[in-house]
């Protein structure tokens, strides 16, 4: 019996597929890279974002973290692509339909598992703080992130983070047949760069860059107050349909606030500098 059931789970066990697809995403990653540079609105905005990254990097503790961040992330990756992504993953024909369905399918149910662990596990949400916003909190000392940012985390939260998207295709795949390596290739791809440029120091406003600069604003809305809105990361269509969308005017009114008190305050001075003794 227990022979039976270590050869089904051998004969299940696609290593060389899931060798394939964590190769895959690496050469995709870097060809994309070296291509999006190609456009002066992207250069642009990735120098902005190495400048301000190579300046937080100087603070030891900053890199500290950055440093064990990567040393964590190479693990989790190493056991989600040795230990679960070979039970998922197929290289069987399919229409080219499914790769769109299936890449729609496993985003969207990723996305709203993480606005759900986002909104009240890791914040104070309704006027409860979550189990782990001391954990989240790490991150969010960056009030203006940067694309670096995204791994200023806690390393618990590297390995929910990716916990989540590669639970989510595990369980996905036990309704809906393996994934073939494609469509894994593409949701990495998707979930990983919305999640870095989400925290983008982005100034493009003109077409056909606008979304970009929305979702990285709404981001950095986020940010700007620990207890505000904007909790999915893929899509804000779950803050949408749950009222988080946070538009950052109360962040904007507090800025605006603290400046008109600080002109007041200079003119206070100038008032009194210049009355007779």
């Amino acid at each position: 019996m227990q022979a039976n059931w270590l050869e089904a789970i051998a004969a299940d066990y696609q290593w060389k597929l899931s060798a394939i697809t964590l190769m895959a995403i690496f050469a995709v990653n870097f060809v994309l890279a070296k291509m999006v540079l190609l456009v002066p609105a992207f250069r642009e905005e990735d120098a902005r974002n190495r400048k301000a990254y190579a300046a937080k990097m100087e603070k030891p503790n900053y890199a500290a973290n950055q440093k064990w961040n990567r040393k964590w992330g190479g693990f989790f990756v190493a056991v989600i692509f040795a230990l679960i992504m070979p039970f998922c993953v197929t290289l069987e024909a399919q229409p080219w339909w499914k790769f769109l369905v299936d890449v729609f399918v496993i985003l969207m149910v990723y996305d709203f598992v993480y606005y759900l662990t986002h909104r009240f596990a890791f914040h104070d949400a309704n006027g409860r703080q979550g189990p782990l916003t001391w954990m989240h909190a790490v991150h969010h000392r960056q009030h203006n992130p940067c694309r670096g940012d995204s791994s200023y985390i806690h390393p618990l939260e590297v390995a929910i983070g990716l916990g989540l998207y590669v639970g989510t295709i595990f369980v996905l795949s036990r309704f809906m047949g393996d994934f073939h390596v494609v469509t894994v290739v593409m949701t990495w791809l998707v979930f990983s760069q919305v999640n870095l440029h989400n925290h983008d120091l982005w100034k493009s406003d003109r077409f056909p860059f606008r979304y970009l600069n929305y979702s990285a604003e709404m981001h950095h809305n986020h940010h700007a107050k620990f207890t505000g809105g904007n909790f999915a990361t893929i899509t804000l269509l779950y803050d949408w349909m749950f009222g988080t969308l946070d538009h950052g005017d109360e962040h904007r009114a507090r800025i605006k606030a603290k400046a008109a008190r600080a002109e007041a305050k200079a003119q206070q001075q100038a008032l009194e500098e210049q009355a007779p003794a």
